[in-house]
């Protein structure tokens, strides 16, 4: 795992300049450093030594002839089977890493390798003779890559961070991103919170060539059900296809360790990883936010060392503008923080953990896919639910209300992904300014339209697994290990296992059948029946319970003066004022602690952007 930076070279002192850049990375990659520069291009790489660790891996690598240059963040997992191919084609390797089979692989079969990878991965090669630069970003957005057009110059990176050194840089607030954020907790499109500055797509390619860029997507997802096989086929395809990649996750030649919940996913992957370590944190005692005591117990009973560590109320909201720092933009999930600690434990014994994100997504986990059909009042005509839920929307809102509201309404129009902090009204009535922002369903609109005549369930997992997967997920998980140097890896995000899932049929992955003994295993519904086979007895019950993730209790905090009062101070604070109408701000804040409302996500989400703001527009990228 790496770090990676470069711009095409318009600059004098363009070696310093790329290397500042890296400085600012240095966490990703605090093994060694390599940089390659000429008239034309600047690349520059921090390592973290995970294959080949000797200095032969260190990075830029080229081709035979030296005419291809490449730098590389990630993991290719078949490099191995892709080195055999092109030995066998006349190729010649000088190092041990999947890193050469990248370039060597590129010079053989040009873009047409992206599809041949099992991985993650970000990179970027430089062909001298053709003066073009190609990059490619992994199938699900496992890694990060930005990228910027500042003039003559053309930027990119594993982190926004690296950009604040180029002379070039221009840095402005995208206020579009900002109005979008706080419906969404992310930014949800490809503009991020920097103006001109983007993210590259997952399973997206570009070429950039005299200063013109094209991109392209490569691989998508394609939800296909096969009705043939019976549930027990199903749990032993999933337990077979999962064993495999979680073997593949493997290879390194270093130590790999495991993070640990008490939830189904996590526990599958550290059960049949077969690793020495598990990771966990938690927060005071109460076990609705400490999930230790599972997570030991459940170790002890496969046989591993557990290592935890109860997170203070002081320590988290003291970390969260270092957590901002890295997370190049704002990330209004409370538990981004949990997992910079658990990141930052596992750091401590070694390099490379594995962990269970994506299998929500990919086999149906959210409680929310539970929703449609779900209950007696989904069996009435859609007109009488429409009318209905047209009327309750002029109520005020509370918990009946909102349920007659969200049934009156196609999944098109109330889903846009797990969190849906403010709609546009109220979004509008907090922002001072005016911006360009589209309304949420505008965003979701393009991804609906690719799962048209599938079923709510399907197409609430497609918008999953290309806004909330990327947008939330997989940025915290890039962000907070790489903080710590710590790679995360991620079997449920395998292509293999993803093409299994598309043919899992919606009735094996949300079932409603009440029929049988098995209802409550509603949500991941084959999945938990696979986690459950390859499972100790012992720990079964793990395959049932209820996904907590890293439940954090920012609820109760908010009630407290202490953090009441941080909270207030940034909402009235001078910075505040020029974005944001203060009067409303403090009535969700003094609502919440009043106990008339729980605000305690949304008030989270302005406060975490301002946080943000006050590192990057205030401090110029400190913290």
């Amino acid at each position: 795992m790496c770090g990676i930076v470069g711009f095409t070279n318009h600059i004098s002192g363009a070696d310093a300049v790329i290397g500042k850049m890296m400085d600012r990375i240095r966490h990703r990659g605090p093994d060694a450093s390599g940089k390659y520069v000429d008239d034309d291009i600047a690349l520059g790489h921090r390592r973290l030594s995970i294959i080949d660790v000797s200095s032969q891996g260190d990075q830029p690598i080229f081709s035979e002839d030296g005419s291809l240059v490449i730098v590389f963040n990630g993991e290719i997992y078949n490099y191995q089977d892709i080195r055999e191919r092109l030995i066998a084609a006349g190729y010649k390797f000088r190092t041990k890493t999947d890193t050469e089979v990248l370039i060597h692989g590129y010079a053989e079969y040009g873009e047409k390798l992206l599809n041949m990878l099992r991985g993650m991965f970000a990179f970027v090669i430089w062909d001298k003779n053709k003066r073009e630069l190609f990059g490619a970003r992994d199938f699900f957005g496992i890694k990060p890559m930005y990228y910027a057009q500042m003039g003559e110059t053309f930027m990119f990176g594993s982190e926004i961070k690296a950009f604040l050194e180029h002379p070039d840089f221009r840095k402005e607030l995208n206020t579009a991103a900002l109005e979008n954020y706080l419906t969404f907790q992310y930014s949800p499109t490809n503009e991020t919170f920097f103006k001109n500055v983007y993210k590259l797509p997952p399973a997206h390619y570009f070429r950039v060539k005299d200063g013109k860029l094209e991109m392209k997507r490569y691989w998508d997802v394609h939800f296909d059900a096969d009705g043939k096989p019976s549930l027990d086929e199903w749990v032993s395809r999933i337990s077979d296809t999962f064993h495999n990649s979680v073997e593949a996750h493997k290879i390194a030649d270093v130590e790999v360790g495991s993070f640990l919940s008490s939830g189904v996913d996590s526990s599958y992957v550290a059960a049949i990883a077969d690793v020495d370590k598990t990771f966990t944190v938690g927060f005071g005692s109460d076990e609705r936010y400490n999930e230790i005591g599972w997570a030991k117990n459940f170790s002890k009973a496969i046989g591993k060392e557990n290592t935890s560590k109860v997170i203070t109320p002081e320590e988290y909201w003291s970390s969260l503008s270092m957590i901002q720092y890295h997370m190049d933009e704002p990330l209004a999930d409370p538990s981004a923080v949990a997992l910079y600690f658990v990141c930052n434990i596992a750091s401590e014994k070694l390099k490379v953990v594995l962990s269970g994100e994506g299998a929500d997504e990919i086999f149906g986990g959210y409680n929310v896919y539970s929703d449609p059909d779900g209950t007696l009042y989904d069996k009435l005509p859609r007109a009488i639910k429409r009318g209905i839920g047209a009327v309750a929307a002029k109520l005020p809102a509370k918990r009946g209300v909102n349920f007659l509201v969200r049934k009156g309404r196609d999944v098109e129009e109330r889903f846009i992904g797990n969190a849906y902090m403010f709609t546009p009204e109220q979004r509008k009535s907090l922002l001072k300014i005016k911006t360009d922002a589209p309304d949420p369903t505008v965003i979701t609109k393009p991804f609906f339209d690719k799962v048209k005549g599938q079923d709510d369930v399907t197409k609430m997992q497609y918008l999953d697994l290309h806004l909330w997967m990327a947008g939330d997920i997989l940025l915290k998980a890039d962000k907070m290990s790489m903080a710590n140097s710590l790679e995360l890896r991620v079997p449920f995000l395998d292509k293999e296992v993803m093409a299994l899932a598309e043919k899992i049929p919606t009735k094996y992955r949300v079932t409603h059948d009440k029929g049988t003994d098995e209802t409550k295993y509603i949500t991941k519904y084959a999945m938990r029946l696979a986690a459950r086979k390859d499972t100790p007895k012992q720990t079964a019950k793990t395959a049932a319970k209820k996904k907590l993730g890293f439940p954090v209790p920012i609820r109760v905090w908010l009630k407290e003066e202490k953090y009441y009062s941080i909270v207030r101070e940034a909402f009235e604070s001078e910075s505040s004022k020029q974005l944001f109408n203060t009067a409303p701000l403090i009535r969700l804040l003094d609502d919440h602690r009043d106990g008339k409302a729980d605000n305690s996500r949304r008030i989270w989400t302005v406060f975490t952007f301002l946080i943000w703001y006050k590192v990057y527009f205030e401090n110029n990228g400190k913290y």
